[in-house]
């Protein structure tokens, strides 16, 4: 549950110093295998997406850019979309994305935002998760794009990643959704979660940046742009947090995935066994877990 708090002061909060671009690791010293049956398990989930209609699917990062016109506005208004995407729900941020652009004059551009004071972004972005500081981070990050990149996105992850509070998911999918450039997979919790419950991993993977660099070893580079999207939607709606639909998955009846849940426990749960994907899927209980920012994490190599 996200606790709501008041807005801050207007007065504009500049960083100190633009932070020095930290390399993110791109490939592992020893690949990962590809699991077996892999390719299976994909295209069944694959399957199953095409009859869903997730959260994501029409409130997404990529729906932002769709009430631009200028090619910038576009890019920008995608990146805004994902800082606020942080813990936070596809309704909420897709709702603040909108009452923002109405906010700033009804074009969400780099300008726009400079010009509006800390106030006028933050009650529009109220009920995001951790709306106060990620005004800040949007403030600051509209003036390094502006005295940096020509008010432009960057085009690599790197620079990206040295903008405040984003790290490789948004710079990832800011780059696959702004600029098609196809250089590494976003994994969010949803991916994180789903392709360890599949046993995807040797072992278990810790964080977001561990499992993207097993996948990235191993999974075809043409699927990477596509994964995100099809497992955060798969996630939302089937494979949740808490209380998995495995009733109604396809993979728990062809044996694909060893974290499947028997029928009885399904039922104690509440969900229909006769559900199929081509039916309605309504969401079940879901956690939230305040993060306040992504932080890069070192990652063992071996």
């Amino acid at each position: 549950m996200v606790v709501s708090e008041a807005p801050g002061p207007s007065t504009v909060s500049r960083p100190k110093s633009p932070r020095k671009p930290k390399p993110i690791q791109q490939s592992l010293k020893v690949p990962h295998p590809a699991p077996p049956r892999w390719r299976e398990t994909y295209d069944t989930i694959k399957e199953m997406r095409s009859h869903i209609v997730a959260p994501v699917d029409t409130m997404g990062c990529d729906q932002a850019q769709l009430k631009e016109s200028d090619p910038k506005s576009q890019r920008f208004s995608t990146l805004v979309s994902l800082m606020l995407s942080s813990q936070t729900k596809d309704e909420v941020t897709d709702a603040a994305v909108a009452k923002l652009r109405e906010a700033v004059g009804g074009s969400l551009t780099v300008d726009a935002i400079i010009s509006v004071d800390e106030s006028t972004v933050s009650e529009a972005i109220a009920k995001v998760g951790f709306w106060r500081r990620k005004t800040q981070y949007i403030k600051q990050t509209a003036l390094r794009l502006r005295d940096e990149f020509d008010s432009d996105v960057p085009k690599t992850v790197d620079e990206l990643c040295s903008l405040p509070g984003v790290g490789p998911k948004m710079a990832f999918l800011a780059l696959q959704v702004a600029w098609k450039l196809n250089v590494g997979i976003g994994v969010d919790v949803h991916v994180h979660r789903i392709t360890n419950r599949l046993g995807w991993h040797q072992r278990p993977t810790k964080n977001p940046e561990e499992t993207r660099l097993n996948l990235q070893s191993w999974l075809p580079t043409e699927l990477h742009p596509e994964i995100n999207h099809m497992l955060v939607g798969f996630g939302q709606m089937v494979c949740l947090p808490v209380g998995p639909l495995c009733g109604s998955c396809r993979l728990s009846s062809l044996g694909l995935c060893p974290s499947a849940q028997g029928t009885a426990t399904a039922k104690k749960r509440k969900t229909s066994a006769r559900m199929t994907v081509d039916e309605p899927i309504h969401p079940g209980p879901k956690v939230e877990i305040a993060i306040e920012e992504e932080r890069l994490v070192q990652v063992s190599t071996d």
